[in-house]
């Protein structure tokens, strides 16, 4: 008898292989999701009485791939099945397939799958609806209470991007190395447009707070079929680095308590030591892209044991080459935070404000000015940033921070900074 948990987890790690697979042969996403549907639930019927294959990725596309055809066939009329001998499981079938994908098809499948869920043609939104749908396998349901949207918006909006997928015509073909290498770069951002999706929730039981997790999964698996690609360690380091310190980002109230606040002992240790060594490798490569960058950053901030012993020069650095190889003025927002940490608010403030004609629709941007009007005591300017950013809130936990920051000025006698 095999346990229904085990089953859960075997079909959930075989879905992006087999789906990839499935999708090569039929190329349509619905018949491919069709026939891996059919290939599940039968696999719910037979394995616990006959026990899991030997393969349970090649089971699923052999299976898949049979009912699929079967599928096709009857909506077409076209002509009957094969022979029996020809479709039915009499020499273990399915080994071969697993063959064939250790051979050569399966890292294409699986980049393929992904690099159809973050089109270019797809809004933001959509990409991670359709990933989160196909590729990880969750329920409508589930994606549509994350989102705060009705179920029936939820499967309009992912029937508009399958719609949409399908009528710009996505290649099938083996991609050069080339596009192989643009590919992962769209992959590395759909993955943490997830990642930050579930990142932001203050509240852990959130749907979109497992958003996160599933996007540290499709990072390893991408290091998996990739495992030589440093950017994509980066990347991966990047999101553990983050998420160990999701225990300490909010308060018991779901209030927002900022990096120098927080109680760094409950950091997760076992994610930043994973972290710390995935970049050591990747860095090892000497092709620094914008994830090691930006992972390297958040490596200073994991390895200081206090506030006050964060080497700022260092990050300075580091934020220097970002803009370079990543130029973006959210970048150079970031940079500004570091500026007021090393030479004053004046001079991160005089790195800003060229930026807002930019940034004007970010909450960070008003959020970090007012921030520095406030410390430079000058309450009125400071309060019309704090109200641009309330208003540009994309969380009740970030306008409360606000507020509060509005409530502390108001408290405290106005004295500015001499600079």
């Amino acid at each position: 008898m095999t346990d229904i948990a085990w089953i859960d987890l075997a079909l959930a790690s075989a879905r992006p292989k087999a789906l990839g697979a499935l999708l090569r042969y039929f190329r349509d996403l619905d018949t491919a999701e069709e026939a891996f549907q059919e290939a599940c639930l039968r696999a719910i019927r037979t394995w616990p009485e006959k026990g899991p294959p030997r393969d349970p990725t090649a089971w699923l596309i052999f299976v898949g791939r049979n009912s699929g055809i079967d599928a096709v066939r009857k909506r077409t009329k076209l002509q009957a099945l094969p022979d029996e001998e020809v479709i039915s499981d009499t020499e273990d079938a399915e080994s071969d397939i697993a063959e064939r994908l250790d051979d050569s098809n399966y890292r294409d499948d699986i980049l393929r799958l992904l690099f159809i869920c973050c089109h270019p043609d797809l809004p933001a939104t959509q990409q991670i609806a359709l990933a989160l749908r196909i590729v990880s396998g969750l329920s409508v349901t589930q994606i549509a209470r994350a989102f705060l949207v009705s179920e029936s918006a939820m499967e309009q909006r992912i029937t508009r991007a399958k719609a949409r997928v399908a009528k710009a015509g996505v290649p099938f073909e083996t991609p050069s190395p080339e596009e192989r290498a643009e590919r992962l770069s769209i992959v590395s951002t759909m993955i943490y447009l997830i990642f930050n999706e579930g990142y932001s929730q203050a509240d852990p039981k959130h749907e979109a707070a497992a958003f996160s997790d599933e996007a540290i999964r499709l990072a390893r698996l991408m290091l998996h079929i990739f495992p030589a690609e440093p950017e994509l360690m980066g990347l991966l380091a990047l999101m553990l680095l983050q998420i160990s310190r999701r225990p300490a980002r909010f308060s018991a109230e779901g209030e927002i308590v900022l990096l120098e606040d927080q109680d760094r002992s409950l950091w997760n240790q076992p994610f930043i030591n994973e972290a710390l060594a995935l970049l050591d490798k990747a860095l090892r490569h000497r092709r620094p892209g914008p994830y090691q960058l930006q992972a390297a950053i958040a490596a200073i901030h994991s390895r200081a044991k206090r506030a006050e012993d964060t080497d700022w020069v260092e990050i300075d650095l580091l934020y220097r080459a970002l803009e370079r190889v990543q130029p973006s003025p959210v970048v150079t927002l970031n940079r500004a935070v570091v500026v007021s940490k090393l030479h004053g608010p004046q001079q991160a403030l005089d790195l800003i404000d060229p930026l807002g004609e930019k940034l004007d629709g970010y909450f960070y941007y008003h959020g970090l000015r007012g921030g520095l009007l406030k410390q430079l005591g000058l309450t009125h300017q400071a309060r019309e940033a704090f109200d641009h950013a309330i208003a540009l809130a994309h969380s009740a936990a970030e306008a409360a921070h606000i507020r509060r920051q509005i409530d502390k000025m108001q408290e405290e006698p106005t004295q500015p900074i001499a600079n």
